[in-house]
């Protein structure tokens, strides 16, 4: 992002000589009051999907008691990264990453036009809640959490669940389960004020040590890049000098935790900008705030880190990093295209009845009568640390605007 008004850089630099950055890092923790738990708050944060979607996640989120809007919102970005054109390389489809045998059984008319479209947003939003619910009604019975084992019966299968009498030991199902919930955390509007980041301080120190270093569009600091960095590249790296690996794109680090409010900002957070503030799909800039309204960033081709006020207009809000956060977001792969969860598949025979859960719209959904593995595509088991993207400062599907 370009930062026009450079003259703000020269008035940070001078607050910084006078302890800027030793009074706003460890006097605001202080001033925050105590961190208290969110929980899983039923509404969503503000600018963490799409605004075409937000309506109807909001809707079908509430679809059944064991589902909520932050979860299934979750589910959608690990599946494609809110890519409606998502298509896997076993034929998975859409939003919702439907296999066709699958979509047969629980595709849902979400917007009312007669039709069925695994590539129409609202309808694939719609059969993943009906999906979901449905396996919730079939697992019921089993012991345990029971939203985690309705996401191990959405991954590995109900058939698996009913056998393990709970979340199966499948490495893939067990990862599954954790980053789903850990996401969803990040989707959730907070209800209470969010907790302060231990990491902050030390990313602060990492970068402040940086200031004065060139730019290098996808700049990672390595040696043969004479250390310098983009936007992104500078944010992941000062969080891997405090034990945090954040993806290399800037929207995707946009969901390495919660999003407190702009008057809750604290030293630490990261904080986005985007050409469209109701579509987080379009953030391009992300930097590091020190406090009094200013952040370290690296701001564009030409220019060095400094520091620059965050209040421009195309300000979309910021995150506070947690490690869970971090480290349950999706990779991608080298296309920019998110990889969506692998599935072990289900050994048992699939069930042929359970209660349904009518839809707002649509009479209650059958039971499930094909594997969970069919919903979407096989990926690798282990999720890498870090993916390179075809647009590394910014979204990760298109080069940064900075």
């Amino acid at each position: 992002m370009v930062l026009r008004k450079g003259a703000t850089a020269a008035a940070a630099a001078g607050v910084v000589l006078v302890g800027f950055i030793g009074l706003v890092t460890f006097g605001t923790y202080a001033a925050s009051g105590t961190p208290q738990s969110q929980g899983n708050a039923a509404g969503l944060s503000p600018g963490t999907v799409p605004a075409a979607f937000q309506g109807p996640i909001e809707q079908w989120g509430r679809l059944c008691p064991d589902l909520s809007p932050p979860l299934l919102a979750a589910q959608l970005y690990q599946e494609s990264g809110f890519d409606p054109r998502a298509r896997s390389g076993v034929g998975a489809e859409g939003l919702a990453q439907f296999m066709p045998g699958t979509w047969a059984t629980y595709g849902t008319d979400g917007n009312n036009d007669g039709r069925k479209d695994p590539w129409e947003p609202l309808d694939a939003i719609a059969s993943a809640a009906t999906f979901d619910c449905a396996l919730a009604a079939f697992v019921a019975k089993v012991p345990g959490d029971r939203q985690s084992n309705m996401l191990a019966s959405y991954n590995a299968g109900p058939g698996a669940v009913t056998k393990y009498q709970g979340v199966p030991p499948y490495r893939e199902t067990q990862g599954y389960v954790r980053n789903i919930l850990a996401t969803a955390r990040s989707f959730a509007a907070p209800v209470a004020p969010v907790a302060v980041s231990a990491q902050s301080a030390g990313a602060i120190y990492f970068a402040q040590g940086k200031l004065g270093t060139p730019y290098l569009w996808g700049g990672d600091g390595l040696a043969s890049q004479n250390g310098r960095f983009d936007c992104s590249g500078l944010t992941r790296a000062a969080f891997e000098s405090v034990g945090i690996v954040l993806p290399r794109v800037a929207n995707d680090q946009w969901y390495a935790g919660p999003h407190p409010s702009r008057d809750q900002l604290r030293p630490g957070d990261l904080v986005f900008w985007a050409t469209d503030l109701t579509d987080p799909r379009s953030i391009h800039h992300v930097g590091i705030y020190v406090g009094g309204g200013y952040m370290i960033n690296a701001p564009h081709t030409g220019a060095v880190i400094r520091y620059d006020k965050i209040d421009t207009k195309e300000y979309i809000g910021a995150t506070r990093v947690t490690s869970d956060a971090a480290q349950a977001l999706p990779a991608r792969n080298a296309d920019g295209v998110v990889i969506a969860p692998s599935r072990p598949g289900d050994p048992a025979p699939a069930p042929t009845a359970a209660p349904g859960t009518p839809g707002p719209t649509t009479p209650a959904g059958p039971a499930p009568s094909a594997p969970a593995a069919q919903v979407a595509q096989a990926a690798p088991a282990a999720r890498p640390t870090a993916v390179a993207a075809t647009g590394p400062a910014g979204s990760g599907q298109t080069p940064a605007k900075n």
